[in-house]
């Protein structure tokens, strides 16, 4: 059991392991913010320019509830704000991606126009072959 145990903390503690875990946790809250956008300051202005629509409201009704029994409705209102809500993250998204392409592109650039320091045995051949040559 003890064997199983360290296991899993060295699973769980890797670096990676906690760097998804914080990233899940952020894009959860992130998503939650992003809904919150659309459904309140989004999707309202956007209903009043239509005529005062509430994109939450937008449904077809399949079948007309009757007494316990609610209506079937297909509510293409809310697949909207969803629709709306994917394409704020996606577009989030890309943009975060977008920059941390831009920030690798820079430091290869740096990593590429200064070449790495010869090695010791390089250097020992250069002190050799430099040598060889004052002789001929």
């Amino acid at each position: 059991m003890k064997g199983m145990w360290q296991e899993f903390k060295e699973f769980a503690l890797k670096g990676n392991m906690v760097d998804m875990a914080v990233g899940i946790v952020i894009g959860a809250a992130f998503g939650k913010v992003i809904s919150s956008l659309v459904q309140d300051i989004i999707m309202p202005p956007i209903g009043l320019l239509l005529g005062g629509v509430n994109f939450s409201d937008l449904a077809i009704v399949l079948k007309e509830g009757s007494g316990d029994t609610p209506a079937v409705l297909l509510r293409y209102g809310a697949f909207i704000q969803t629709l709306v809500d994917f394409f704020i993250v996606a577009l989030a998204i890309f943009f975060v991606v977008k920059a941390i392409n831009a920030m690798r592109r820079e430091q290869e650039k740096e990593e590429a126009a200064a070449p790495p320091a010869p090695s010791k045995e390089e250097q020992l051949l250069m002190e050799i072959r430099d040598l060889l040559k004052q002789k001929v």
